[in-house]
């Protein structure tokens, strides 16, 4: 384990050098049992939850377990599982649509603690923050539902989450190296580099490759019949390809369907579109044209697109809460809430990104790189707003960064910027993090540059990191910026904390899917 907090640290002193530490055969048992307990406590007092984690990891003092660190990290998830296990079972049956609480994440974080491996305690790191993400995403769920459990199941789903809180804030940030691709990298290294022409023609020659056709002349006609026949758990990739057309349907990539690689003929060629939106009875979660849940997801030359109208609020476009997923040339089109980068690690290169409202939102840890960003006219009284960021615990290695993106403006809302006010972002949580590193920004842009959540809204002013480093055009001059403790003019080594290398581990999977990257600044 590299790079061991200094609370870490003087913990392990505390267990292995104190004169009164639970392995000094010489003490009495009263004094083992206090040295244990002081330990523990000790250790607590440094976690969000001091309480929850004392009570937790007390009772392995009865049965003669070693406090340390990693004996007291791993009870902590034991806990979490169990009652994460608990409390979904009881949330089936209030909130159905909820996609899942998340036991699988919990199970592999537990793994990764056993491991010896650098890059399985980042994966566990990474695991822990997207369980704490679906918290939030969980009680938004049970907002609708009624009946005499509700409160007691979203007390219940709080308390769980404390258990969750309290083992992220107790593990290290290791460092890792570059791994091994995935199968089908050739064939992902020839679609990189043909032209459009002759990529249609490979693809449609290729027998590892699904065809989707609107017309019926390919293996299928709906993307969602293509996703049903791929086979589940994929190590290597599942190339569907998708072409020409446009497909009205909500695509779902379900958690079992890993490593699907949907290509398309063009952004402005092959369009998913739909129409769910918060008004007409779809939760934000569940309003998605495309769901990804499934690991390894990649796209390229594809749009994604919500037509639902600025009049129906939150409508989303793209919705990702799977892990390693990457898109390349894709487009996407809403208003309010169009891109929602859910959980775990995610990249964007070359992307158009369209709408109004915090229509790049969530919790991954995100990397943009080279997109287009572009706000559009709002409805009446209404202001842009790019991004709303959702950290809810400094603990998690969560945050959106936009780096050598273009923010721009639609005709429409340019020519009347000087009455409408747009802004770089605003915090969802009151850890929100995100950084506009050497990027393009145009004039339309107030020259406060962010905004508070709601104008009586305080809360998080102080907590959030929000970061500029390099940027240039009419929009980027910072002397006006809003004067929070949580704004930051960023220096190089600031910035680069926030690289496809540093931020997201980039260099250990990007480079398997052979779409171009930049790995820091």
């Amino acid at each position: 384990m590299a790079n061991l907090s200094s609370k870490l640290f003087l913990l392990l002193l505390t267990i292995f050098h104190s004169p009164t530490s639970a392995f000094n055969n010489t003490t009495s048992s009263s004094t083992t049992l206090h040295a244990k307990i002081s330990s523990i406590k000790s250790f607590c007092r440094n976690t969000p939850y001091p309480e929850v984690c004392f009570n937790s990891s007390k009772l392995s003092i009865s049965i003669d377990i070693n406090p340390n660190i990693i004996n007291i990290l791993l009870h902590s998830l034991q806990v979490s599982i169990s009652e994460t296990t608990k409390t979904k079972e009881e949330l089936y049956k209030i909130a159905k649509n909820f996609n899942n609480l998340p036991y699988l994440q919990l199970k592999r974080s537990l793994s990764g603690i056993r491991s010896s491996k650098s890059r399985k305690l980042v994966d566990a790191r990474t695991y822990l923050s997207a369980a704490l993400t679906n918290k939030n995403t969980c009680l938004e769920s049970l907002d609708s539902a009624s009946g005499t459990l509700k409160q007691v199941l979203v007390d219940s789903v709080i308390n769980t989450y404390k258990h969750v809180s309290n083992s992220l804030s107790m593990f290290p940030k290791p460092e890792v190296r570059a791994s091994k691709g995935h199968g089908n990298r050739r064939l992902m290294d020839a679609l990189m580099w043909l032209s459009s022409k002759d990529h249609r023609r490979f693809l449609q020659s290729t027998d590892n490759v699904i065809v989707v056709a609107a017309d019926g002349t390919g293996n299928f006609s709906t993307i969602n019949e293509a996703i049903e026949f791929a086979p589940n758990n994929s190590y290597a990739r599942i190339i569907i390809y998708v072409k020409e057309g446009i497909y009205e349907e909500n695509v779902e990539i379900s958690s079992n369907k890993t490593n699907i690689v949907l290509l398309g003929d063009g952004r402005d060629q092959t369009v998913i579109t739909g129409n769910r939106s918060d008004v007409d009875g779809w939760t934000t979660f569940r309003s998605a044209t495309l769901a990804v849940s499934g690991e390894g997801f990649l796209a390229r030359d594809i749009a994604f697109e919500n037509k639902a109208g600025p009049e129906k609020h939150q409508a989303v476009a793209l919705r990702v809460n799977a892990d390693v997923t990457a898109f390349y040339k894709c487009a996407m089109y809403g208003y309010q809430d169009t891109l929602y980068v859910h959980s775990f690690r995610q990249f964007y290169r070359e992307c158009d990104i369209f709408g109004t409202i915090d229509y790049i939102f969530g919790n991954a840890a995100v990397v943009l790189q080279a997109c287009n960003i572009i706000s559009r006219m709002p409805l009446p009284n209404q202001y842009t707003v790019i991004t709303a960021q959702s950290r809810d615990s400094p603990d998690e290695d969560t945050g959106i960064s936009i780096q050598n993106c273009s923010i721009l403006a639609t005709t429409d809302l340019y020519n009347n910027y000087n009455n409408i006010k747009s802004y770089l972002g605003r915090p969802w949580r009151v850890y929100s993090r995100t950084v506009f590193i050497e990027s393009y920004i145009d004039v339309f842009i107030d020259p406060m540059g962010w905004t508070k959540w709601s104008s009586d809204d305080d809360k998080g002013l102080d907590t959030l990191y929000y970061g500029e480093f390099a940027n240039y055009g009419p929009g980027s001059a910072t002397d006006n910026r809003v004067k929070w403790l949580g704004y930051h003019l960023m220096d190089f080594d600031s910035a680069n904390n926030f690289t496809v290398s540093e931020f997201i581990i980039g260099d250990a999977w990007i480079g398997s899917t052979s779409f171009p990257y930049d790995d820091g600044i």
